[in-house]
């Protein structure tokens, strides 16, 4: 396995770009990676959060880019990287022209929740490589404004996310429009048999890849659990907000109202926090994130879609105000903290209404959160004194609210308790 970035061969201008961002070694998922894609194979990535998987993709694109020297027309692009939200298109667009400076390439984004106007004009420069939310992509390919018959090189990140928003019958129809002698990269955390069936139908025998959380940035994450009532629960928030140890904070919630009543909630700590969620705009969310990556703001309120695409260093804490409703999601979510190297903690408050998430978020990790120190037999007790949530009604014309789970209290695990406090992050 490649030890350091110089062995691969990349082009001087990128190895000269990676040297400046101090990247000398590869991660696992980079190692594993970037030698076939550089083959011009066809790879399916099975990675979680934070293991380097943007590098691995691009660096090898960028390096097959830089030695085509070709020039595209208007509306046209080479390669088309796919990403479930504005967010992580964002940061993938942001990470590509860092890794690509000097090497005279195009890189544009498009998605949706802001005016078109700008993306307009950057399809007709002819970007190289095109970072794209499907839905957008959909809307500017109707209006004839991109056209995909020069794909050589497509990309789909976060795929089962992806799947998660429905994205994928727009996905088929995206990739009915892009050339079939192509390479062709599949990056997704988990495989359900949606994405399964994609890496059938759409690739040529992919190389697989497959990194596991154990060899992730999850191993510096310290992950402790507490089970409180649901109505204790903002008490407990604003303690953890008085501690020494917290730098910066995302609080992740189940909800768009409900971020929104924790936002409202910190803010009357005196204390600098801001939202981001569906029922903001681009340019808020935006203004948000900018914030929250200057440090101007403590803490972050978000809902998981919206969180996708968060890449901030400084993040010491991650608080699961609720427990996701996909258990898959507990692993993006904590994965916000423990980046660059650093070492974090996660915090996740479950209430009785909760077990079955916590059962879920269980099973899919393979092993138990270790009760943290915070825990207390009062809050314990309260929480599995908790009714059972409702069950869920389906209505004509109407979607069931999402994740009520039906069960009862969290039994006591008799699990080792940590102390959350001794996790404190190192520089």
């Amino acid at each position: 396995m490649t030890k350091k970035f110089a062995d691969f061969g990349l082009a001087s201008q990128l190895g000269k770009n990676l040297a400046q961002l101090d990247y000398l070694t590869p991660t696992p998922i980079q190692a594993q990676a970037i030698p076939p894609l550089l083959e011009g194979k066809d790879l399916l990535g099975i990675a979680q959060t934070g293991t380097g998987k943007t590098a691995a993709f691009s660096l090898p694109l960028l390096h097959r880019l830089a030695e085509e020297k070709l020039k595209m027309r208007p509306g046209k692009c080479r390669s088309l990287i796919l990403a479930p939200t504005r967010e992580l298109a964002s940061q993938i667009h942001k990470d590509i022209k860092v890794y690509g400076e000097g090497l005279g390439l195009k890189a544009a984004v498009v998605f949706g929740g802001i005016k078109q106007h700008n993306q307009v004009r950057a399809m007709k420069q002819g970007p190289d490589i095109l970072v794209a939310t499907p839905g957008r992509l959909e809307d500017l390919i109707s209006q004839g404004i991109i056209k995909l018959d020069f794909i050589n090189c497509l990309i789909l990140d976060e795929a089962d996310r992806m799947l998660d928003m429905g994205f994928i019958p727009a996905i088929r129809r995206i990739l009915a429009l892009v050339p079939k002698e192509r390479q062709t990269m599949l990056f997704s955390a988990t495989m359900p048999k949606a994405v399964a069936e994609l890496t059938q139908n759409f690739m040529n025998k992919p190389v697989r890849v497959e990194v596991s959380p154990e060899s992730s940035t999850v191993d510096r994450i310290s992950q402790e659990l507490v089970h409180i009532a649901q109505k204790q629960k903002m008490d407990l928030l604003k303690t953890l907000l008085t501690l020494d140890e917290v730098e910066q904070m995302i609080v992740f919630s189940r909800t768009k109202h409900g971020a929104e009543r924790l936002s409202r909630g910190i803010r009357a700590l005196d204390l600098e926090c801001e939202a981001i969620h569906g029922n903001k705009s681009q340019n808020q969310r935006q203004k948000a994130l900018d914030a929250f990556k200057q440090g101007t703001v403590k803490v972050l309120v978000a809902t998981d879609i919206a969180a996708r695409g968060i890449d901030v260093a400084g993040v010491s804490h991650v608080i699961n105000y609720d427990l996701p409703e996909e258990p898959e999601s507990y692993v993006h979510r904590i994965g916000r903290t423990g980046r660059a190297g650093r070492s974090g903690v996660a915090i996740s408050f479950c209430s009785g209404q909760e077990s079955k998430q916590l059962k879920a978020i269980e099973r899919s990790i393979g092993k138990s959160i270790p009760l943290g120190s915070l825990s207390r037999p009062e809050w314990t007790a309260a929480a599995a004194a908790e009714p059972p949530a409702p069950k869920k009604t389906q209505g004509r014309g109407r979607s069931p609210r999402h994740g009520q789970p039906r069960s009862g209290g969290q039994k006591s695990s008799g699990r080792s308790s940590g102390n959350w406090s001794s996790a404190k992050r190192t520089a």
